[in-house]
Parts: structure tokens; C-alpha cells; sequence
């Protein structure tokens, strides 16, 4: 864990935000603490960021309306705000947003979420001002971390709820984690010498009016998904081995004439680790089980879904999410609805799915593994025990019944959450995205599937090493 200040004050490597995109990587990066954040400070961007502020003020001051700025919030927006008020709404907005519930984000969540609203807000369409992308990017390098509850949000009007905590602790309210220590927001910026922000008329509503929560989240899933392809893989491969299973399976000739791309790289990875060992297989079956000669198959769907789910939340991450836009250059306001998190919601509905599908998978392998009926000659349970206290040893039978029970789980949640929106807010937001559901339930997906890995790394290992003690 880094300590507060380091990555503001270290030559560690940066991801720079301001004038080119970010990638999942940078997001992952920065929030593994692997990475600081540095927004560019060349003059043509600073300039577009403030123009997009200056430019918001002179509508006011000519007695625009804007949403969200002059009028009340959602079903409100016909409420028209009296200008000595204006400057009392933002934190209004904070405050009564402040609901939350659920266990709170951890520090690498919170890293990402921090890091997705910042360089959404730095497109310069939001109308917010340089000193709030500033204090963002110093809540980053000093791990000031909002205490962000994970319920709350329907993920259409954006991430309203969770936002707001990030919100909060922008002008010195609610809790944050600093040093390890959760502390009243106020007592850490007093110590680091930082004043709680007074926001501008947007500025409240361009933090939490967004789609953050769910695309950090989303690109946390994508990489950990992206690696537990990779691994499954290698598992496959190390079961086949175990069980005296098929190498031609995964022939490149076969995967040529169906050439899902993703597919054929896995086969590939699986035909490689098999042929590396230098073990000929004698006494084969024809046709492996499915769960081992269609592994492919199976983790190839993850594998070809990868890159344009990629696409989709590459493009959120780098896009203005928030209401009202602010289009300077241009001299318009626009209206709409960016912060709806469909894109994500629908992306992370597909990602459950396809991971689960891999739980199942290995899990099925497993079965296989402990069963002497179906391992080809292994010990049941994949016991090691000598005969003398075989009686009393049961190998992996306890493992497997886990591994049963983590799958079932995973395949439980993988029930679409965007298939159940609801209409809320005085039926403004009618229609909803649950993008931040769907992107929770899929981090538990992958908690589960990563267990059943787990898993099956000690199962295949310990398969291995008794095919080693029988010299086969």
C-alpha cells in the first residue's frame, strides 16, 4: 500500500490526463497505485478548460437558463432558482444525495472512480473550473479517499448517489480514508493544508451527474477478466495433462476452419502448454469431455467479447457524461442524456455471463479430476494418502463441494440487471440503465470465478505431481 503523499512527491511513472485518452490500463494502473495522475498543463488545454467555465458564467450573467444551475434538479427543472440562491444549490445537491448504503468501495475502487470522473470532467464540456480538476488530481497523489457506499444508484441520472460522496469531500464534508484511517473529511484537508472547495453553480452537479462509479468498475472487471481468460487456459491445459487427455483437440489446423479469433488463441495457448512439456500421452481417448476438448469453445466467448466491450468502455471513459453540456467553442448548452450508463450496463451484463460460463467450465473439470471413474486412473479425490490411511483421507472431496458452491453463485448472478429498470424520481428518470449494478455483480462474478481458479490450481497441481509419483 502506498503511503499518503508518495505519488504526488515520487518520480513514479504518471498517466496524464488533458488532450489524449485514457485506457483501462491507465485506470488500473493509477488504481493498484502503480501509477500517479498528472493533468497536462500546456496552455491550449488550461485555456479550454476555462473558457468552458467563463463561458457557462456569461450565460448566467445574460439570464439563461440552465438545468441544474438556475433551476431545481429532475423532475424540478421547471423550478426556477432566484440568483442570491444560485450559489446554495450545488452543496444542496451534495447533500441530499448523501444516502447511500452498502459496504464502502475499497481504496483501489475508489482510486478508479476518482480517476474516471476526473478526466470525464477534463473533455471541457462540463462548465467546471481548473481548480476542481486540481484538487481531484491532489485527492488522487494523496490518497484522500471519499468513503463511497456501493448502493444507491439506478446508474441513470449517473452515478448520483455514490458521486456525491466524492462530492462531499470536495467542499470538506463526510468521511474520507487517509493514512489507513477513516477521519472526518474536514481534519484531513486542514492537515494538508487544502481549503474545502466552495463549488460554482454546475460544478456539484458535473461530479455526480456521470457514469464514473460504473465505468471504474467496469474497467477493474475488464482486466481481471482478461486475465482470468488467460488463466483458464493454462488450467485447461494442466487438467488435460492430468488426465491423460488429448493434445489434438486444440490442433491449429481444427481452430482454422473456425476461425473465431479468440477461440483459436486460446486452443493455441492450450496446444503450446501441452506440447511444451514434452509428454506423450499413451491410451488417449478419442474425444476428451467436453468440459476439457471444448474449453476453447468456452473461454473463447470471453476471450472475442474482450475487445469490443474494450471499445465501449474506453469511449464512456473518455467522454463527457454529465448534464448539461457545455459546448464553449460553439456557444451552446446542451440538454441530453449522457449520463445514461447503457453501453456499461450492457457490457457488464455480457462480461457475468461469459466469466460464469468459465466458473462452470472449471468447475466441471473438477469433477472429472476427483472422480476416479472419469480421471484416468488417478486416486479418488486426487488423495495422496498412502494405502495404509486412505481410509481416513479425503483429498479434495471437501474442495470440490466449495468449487460446486462458488459456481452455482456465479451462475445465480448472472441474471441481466439492466433488464430491470425502474422508474423513479417523480417518473423523470423512467427509464434507468442499472450499469452500476451490473458492474457490482459482475466484480462478484469474478470473485467467485477467481476462486474456483484457485482452486483448480491446487487440484491440477496436485494431479500432476501424483502422475509424477506413478511415473506415468
Amino acid at each position: 500500500m502506498l503511503e499518503p503523499n508518495t505519488l504526488e512527491t515520487s518520480t513514479a511513472p504518471v498517466v496524464r490526463v488533458g488532450g489524449h485518452p485514457l485506457s483501462i490500463e491507465d485506470v488500473v494502473d493509477v488504481a493498484a497505485g502503480r501509477r500517479g495522475i498528472a493533468l497536462d498543463r500546456n496552455a491550449a488545454f488550461v485555456d479550454r478548460i476555462t473558457r468552458s467555465a467563463a463561458f457557462l458564467d456569461s450565460m448566467l450573467a445574460n439570464g439563461e437558463t440552465v438545468y441544474g444551475v438556475n433551476t431545481g434538479y429532475g423532475d424540478s427543472c421547471s423550478v426556477e432558482i432566484p440568483p442570491h440562491l444560485v450559489a446554495e444549490l450545488p452543496a444542496h445537491l451534495v447533500r441530499y444525495h448523501g444516502v447511500g448504503a452498502g459496504a464502502f468501495l475499497d481504496e483501489e475502487a475508489t482510486l478508479a472512480v476518482l480517476t474516471a470522473r476526473l478526466n470525464s470532467l477534463a473533455q471541457g464540456y462540463s462548465g467546471v473550473r481548473w481548480v476542481l480538476l486540481e484538487r481531484l488530481e491532489q485527492l488522487i497523489n494523496r490518497r484522500v479517499l471519499p468513503r463511497i457506499p456501493c448502493e444507491g444508484s439506478v446508474g441513470a441520472s449517473g452515478d448520483l448517489t455514490p458521486l456525491s460522496y466524492v462530492a462531499a469531500v470536495l467542499i470538506g464534508e463526510r468521511e474520507a480514508l487517509y493514512g489507513g484511517k477513516t477521519r472526518a473529511t474536514e481534519d484531513v484537508l486542514k492537515e494538508l493544508g487544502l481549503a474545502p472547495l466552495t463549488l460554482a453553480p454546475k460544478e456539484g452537479l458535473a461530479i455526480m451527474n456521470g457514469t464514473a462509479v460504473m465505468t471504474a468498475l467496469a474497467c477493474l472487471a475488464w482486466s481481471r477478466a482478461e486475465y482470468l481468460s488467460r488463466l483458464a487456459a493454462r488450467i485447461t491445459a494442466l487438467g488435460a495433462l492430468a488426465m491423460q487427455g488429448n493434445r489434438e483437440h486444440f490442433h491449429p489446423k481444427l481452430f482454422a476452419v473456425k476461425p473465431h479469433a479468440g477461440q483459436a488463441d486460446v486452443a493455441a495457448w492450450i496446444y503450446a502448454d501441452m506440447t511444451l512439456t514434452g509428454v506423450e500421452v499413451e491410451g488417449a481417448r478419442l474425444q476428451d469431455r467436453y468440459s476439457i476438448r471444448c474449453a476453447p469453445h468456452v473461454i473463447g466467448v470471453l476471450r472475442d467479447a474482450l475487445p469490443w466491450m474494450r471499445r465501449d468502455l474506453e469511449n464512456e471513459l473518455n467522454s463527457a457524461n454529465d448534464n448539461p453540456i457545455i459546448d464553449a467553442d460553439n456557444r451552446l448548452i446542451l440538454h441530453g442524456g449522457h449520463f445514461y450508463g447503457g453501453h456499461i450496463g450492457f457490457a457488464m451484463d455480457s462480461l457475468k455471463s461469459a466469466v460464469a460460463s468459465i466458473a462452470d467450465l472449471l468447475d466441471r473439470q473438477m469433477a472429472l479430476l476427483v472422480d476416479a471413474k472419469f480421471n484416468h486412473g488417478l486416486p479418488q479425490n486426487l488423495s495422496g494418502a498412502p494405502i495404509a490411511r486412505a481410509p481416513i483421507n479425503h483429498g479434495f472431496k471437501g474442495m470440490q463441494i466449495s468449487v460446486s458452491a462458488w459456481t452455482a453463485e456465479a451462475l445465480k448472478l448472472t441474471m441481466p440487471a439492466t433488464a430491470f429498470s425502474r422508474s423513479t424520481e417523480s417518473h423523470n428518470q423512467d427509464k434507468v440503465s442499472m450499469g452500476t449494478i451490473a458492474a457490482r455483480d459482475c466484480l462478484r462474478v469474478l470473485e467467485l470465478s477467481e476462486q474456483v481458479a484457485a482452486a483448480m490450481v491446487l487440484a491440477t497441481h496436485q494431479a500432476i505431481l501424483l502422475r509424477q509419483h506413478r511415473g506415468e
